[in-house]
């Protein structure tokens, strides 16, 4: 690891700096070591993983294979140095004679070949850079071909033979003669039924392909070719992962697919397409990706075919990402009137942050997407009332926030509960000035709150989520100095009003629950209740508001810190 200097002042230079060891790292074929980073340097760990992953995202949105995104006519192809255009087809390749140029991405090119041995038409796909092509690019090309090579199904791209010719990797597949889900979405959305219809098959060749052990990961209208006689098939395997049932993933021999995958994705880099990838897969080497990560690129392609835009659209892939982590997908009926509800409750679900709300098997997704071509009840509209509170009180996505705000939310109860000893101590001593306790409060909190908010920024980017939950916990300390005006108003004696207070803190613990976690419910419930015996005790109410209150923050407080320390350790 670099060692910085001792007088370097800007954080942005320190940022630079350790950014650029770690693409020395890469280069070297190193894996970061975030645990070391976060110990090292614990001011800049968060934002350099964040500017760490950004950088691989765009270099896996650059990379990603797109062989059938698009028709590339009147470029070339480079064999051994030479350059061979299109229109030098057709010309041999081994066994095959090239005739056309189907498409190209950011490491694969495919052509529409005829295998002369067999005299039948292929698809061929081979590296774009030949003997150029980095040993990355190699391993990810052999992870598609030996994935796609182990999944015979009906709607899966069959693949024929893997070689190497002329000092390039290919293989040959089925060729699909017809157009993509995305050309077909470019021209108008599907109906509902028409959706429905064709994505059932691809969802019972998804769930076979995870019956094999093999994720897809990179599902998106683009890699969902359609024959001219309907028929549809999944393709482009190039982000393709070993799992099984129990951990995500399989150990296997050294030089297999699993481990050549595994090493593309220790680096943090994000795969897949931000607009169609789950929460978890955009959450880099945090999130834990596995069938439902392919359930909902299901239910993205679905939500794609019936109003034609991904689920989120950034004016970058970054952007992108950062609104599959942090926001919800707009109703589909918003953006078309005419989507049946229950086709809307089964895209929503297929869409759900959590993986476990989700449906658990692309074969349930497609049972459900039978059932309203039926006309049947759909599962995803019925739920029993276990499930219902259980969603109730579960985290939200956005809880991991929290990690960021342990150690602050454990100071903060202990101011909390030392301004609640000194006012009660106050009140215990006779002071009816009610100027003295507004200033306690105005001065304690006010100066609280700039000490919390500085020492949060040190430790990071703040999200939107903690901006939202900043300004309802600032209306909440405003509310709470407020009260002394309005006893004011009333001609009430000062702190006649504090259990005003826990009820301020119960409503801001209810924001909290349905925004971070429904535990803060059960928080949001002993404030609630401790309103009760502040109005009936008023000599050391303000006390019994202060131990409640500074418990609600200690403990989550303290869980979310422990959290952090094993995230760092790990």
């Amino acid at each position: 690891m670099t060692e910085l200097p001792a007088e370097l002042p800007a954080d942005d230079d320190t940022l630079a700096l350790l950014l650029a060891d770690l693409f020395e790292q890469q280069d070297r074929g190193e894996v970061p070591n975030w645990p070391r980073l976060r110990l090292e340097h614990p001011n800049h760990a968060d934002e350099l993983y964040s500017l760490w992953t950004t950088a691989g995202l765009a270099d896996e949105f650059v990379r990603a294979p797109s062989s059938f995104d698009q028709t590339v006519l009147g470029t070339s192809l480079e064999t051994d140095g030479s350059s061979t255009s299109v229109e030098q087809l057709p010309r041999q390749f081994g066994d095959y004679v090239l005739q056309s140029e189907l498409g190209r991405g950011g490491m694969g090119v495919v052509f529409r070949a005829t295998q002369a041995s067999l005299r039948r038409e292929v698809a061929i796909k081979m590296i774009l850079s030949g003997d150029l092509a980095s040993g990355q690019d190699i391993d990810r090309f052999r992870a598609e071909a030996e994935a796609s090579a182990r999944l015979n199904h009906p709607n899966i791209v069959s693949v024929f033979e893997v070689g190497k010719c002329e000092g390039r990797p290919y293989f040959s597949m089925q060729y699909v003669r017809g157009t993509t889900l995305a050309q077909r979405i470019s021209e108008r959305p599907l109906t509902g039924p028409e959706a429905a219809t064709l994505l059932i098959p691809i969802c019972r060749a998804v769930a076979f392909a995870h019956r094999q052990g093999v994720l897809h990961r990179d599902l998106k209208p683009s890699n969902i070719l359609i024959e001219t006689t309907g028929q549809p098939f999944v393709t482009d395997f190039g982000l393709a992962k070993r799992i099984t049932p129990d951990s995500g993933e399989r150990e296997t021999n050294p030089g297999s697919m699993s481990n050549s995958l595994r090493s593309l994705t220790q680096s943090g880099a994000i795969l897949g397409t931000p607009g169609y990838m789950a929460p978890e897969q955009a959450a880099g080497t945090r999130g834990v990706v596995g069938p439902g990560t392919d359930v909902y690129a299901l239910g993205a392609v679905l939500y794609a075919a019936v109003t034609g835009r991904a689920p989120f659209q950034g004016a970058t892939p970054v952007d992108a990402v950062l609104m599959v982590l942090e926001q919800d997908p707009l109703p589909p009926r918003l953006l078309n009137s005419q989507i049946d509800s229950d086709l809307e409750l089964i895209i929503l679900k297929t869409l759900q942050k959590p993986a476990d709300l989700r449906y658990d098997s692309a074969d349930r997704l497609a049972d459900d997407l039978e059932a309203y071509l039926r006309n049947d009840p759909i599962s995803a509209r019925s739920s029993q009332l276990s499930q219902i509170i259980s969603r109730a009180f579960r985290p939200t996505h956005h809880v991991a926030v929290l990690e960021n705000w342990g150690l602050l939310w454990m100071l903060h109860s202990l101011v909390l509960l030392v301004l609640c000893l000194l006012t009660n101590w106050l009140q215990l001593r006779h002071v009816d000035s009610r100027m003295t306790y507004a200033s306690v409060w105005t001065l304690g909190l006010g100066t609280w709150a700039i000490v919390f908010w500085n020492l949060r920024h040190r430790s990071g980017p703040v999200t939107f989520v903690e901006r939202q939950i900043a300004h309802v916990w600032a209306a909440s300390m405003a509310c709470s100095t407020g009260l002394f005006g309005v006893e004011a108003m009333l001609g009430l004696p000062a702190l006649k009003l504090s259990p005003v207070l826990a009820l301020i803190a119960a409503g801001v613990f209810v924001v909290k629950a349905g925004i971070l976690s429904g535990e803060f419910y059960i928080h949001a419930l002993m404030l609630f209740a401790t309103a009760i015996p502040m109005a009936m005790f008023p000599r050391y109410g303000i006390t019994m508001f202060g131990i409640v209150g500074a418990a609600t923050f200690f403990l989550p407080g303290l869980k979310f810190y422990r959290q952090r320390l094993h995230s760092a350790r790990r």
